[in-house]
């Protein structure tokens, strides 16, 4: 008889003369650009539609900006959004949905104070009725009064829901506390705004500012996009309008400064939300940002993360990350801990910070954010979904394919002296933002802590 040990993986990783070495990273393969076909259509609508052959299906994304100045919008238009594909004069909402599962299609939409945005996915084979539900959508949607009343009904109560969960009120008052009353801010309306929608407003709205110049479509399958191109100009021909959809107004820039306080009373966990000014993801300097984000907190093995999560136990997630409109570009960091160890996480974020700006990152960490930044982009565009998705984010920048297909370039040709000059833009006094807890907890380690205002 023979018996086996079980060799445990660090004895594996091992031998007589000590640890065995890590091989060497091999070359990432350059990604097969998809063909693809980029155009504006005499409605104004600009459709971007890419072969993606891996299976026979097609994504669809559309982007119609959205923006409202009136305090009144951000509940009309998440009515409009939770109705729009619940009946036309055609279709009522289960000839809708009937029609998309006849060729395994689904379509949703959802709204923010950008953009309304529609996702949707069928066979390939059923790309056209897809594009037929959507356009009828967008022509003849009728809004039956009982679909509004009862959507409206459930998003009041979803609404009041979201506003009591502190992730929700940490992102509201940071989106105030860095840009006031700007439309940016207003993500979740008040549902007592919501309460008070009629139909006849979210039809108003809808001839308002459904409009297609200024819009963008996405589709991304395995589709022949010269024929998808003219399939779409089409069917939309009698989506027309002389006006342009909303682009949001030019964000203000964020103004680095204290911290401020939120009560939340008996709250026994704290959100910590920063922010700063960055560039547009559209300036060159933006490539060595991104590397220098990700060596501070833009993944696991960043310096955040290590700091905070894997050494202190301060929380169980920290993340840096970008947000970006067409002109604009911000960092966000955030992390959630318990109220004993608010005041420790926000001072050891603060040392990463000013560590970041002032030490270079070494070239090892470098390398290892330029690879996993690489290999990051070419994962999310290898599906038929991602494609489409990372197509639209780019879209909405002005951007296109050829940006995504040149952008692991650019990243391999930053050096390491650049994305030390990028990491400049993290020293701590170009952050404000919120702490989101309870101030009879935290208040008094907050206030001998610093740079915070308390309530």
């Amino acid at each position: 008889m023979t018996s086996a040990t079980h060799r445990s993986a660090e004895r594996i990783g091992h031998t007589e003369q000590g640890p065995r070495p890590l091989p060497p990273l091999a070359e990432p393969r350059a990604g097969r650009q998809p063909e693809t076909v980029d155009t504006v259509l005499e409605n104004g609508l600009r459709v971007i539609a890419a072969r993606h052959g891996a299976v026979p299906m097609v994504e669809l994304r559309l982007r119609i900006p959205f923006a409202g100045e009136d305090a009144a919008h951000p509940a009309r238009a998440e009515v409009l959004a939770e109705t729009l594909l619940t009946g036309t004069e055609r279709r009522d909402r289960v000839r809708m949905d009937t029609d998309l599962a006849a060729v395994g299609g689904t379509l949703q939409a959802v709204v923010d104070p950008e953009r309304l945005s529609i996702t949707g996915d069928a066979l390939a084979s059923g790309m056209e009725t897809l594009l037929d539900v959507l356009t009828d959508a967008l022509t003849e949607a009728s809004y039956p009064e009982h679909e509004v009343s009862g959507e409206r009904d459930r998003l009041v109560e979803r609404i009041t829901v979201a506003r009591s969960q502190p992730r929700t009120i940490a992102r509201e008052e940071l989106q105030y506390h860095r840009y006031g009353d700007h439309p940016f801010a207003r993500e979740v309306p008040q549902a007592a705004d919501v309460a008070e929608v009629t139909p006849e407003q979210v039809r108003q709205l809808h001839r308002d500012a459904v409009l297609p110049r200024g819009s963008t479509l996405v589709l991304v399958g395995d589709i022949d996009p010269e024929a998808t191109v003219e399939t779409v100009r089409r069917m939309t021909s009698g989506w027309q309008a002389a006006g342009a959809a909303r682009e949001l107004p030019a964000l203000p820039e964020v103004v680095g400064g204290d911290v401020r306080l939120v009560h939340r009373e008996g709250a026994v966990q704290s959100q910590l939300r920063f922010s700063a000014q960055a560039v547009p993801r559209t300036d060159e300097r933006y490539p060595a940002l991104q590397i220098a984000n990700l060596v501070f907190g833009g993944y696991f093995s960043s310096r955040l993360v290590e700091n905070i999560r894997e050494d202190k136990g301060y929380t169980y997630g920290a993340h840096s990350t970008f947000e970006f409109t067409p002109d604009n570009g911000t960092i966000l960091v955030d992390a959630d801990t318990a109220s004993e160890v608010t005041a420790a996480a926000l001072l050891e974020i603060r040392y990463e910070l000013g560590k970041l700006a002032l030490v270079q990152p070494s070239e090892a960490e470098v390398e290892s954010a330029r690879q996993y930044a690489i290999g990051g982009l070419l994962t999310s565009t290898s599906s038929q979904s991602g494609l489409a998705s990372m197509l639209m984010n780019v879209a909405a920048l002005g951007l296109g394919q050829d940006w995504l297909s040149e952008h692991p370039d650019r990243l391999r040709a930053v050096t390491h002296q650049q994305v030390a000059e990028a990491a400049r833009w993290y020293v701590p006094t170009a952050f404000t933002g919120v702490v989101v807890g309870d101030a009879e907890q935290l208040g008094e380690q907050l206030r001998g802590l610093g740079g915070v205002t308390l309530p």
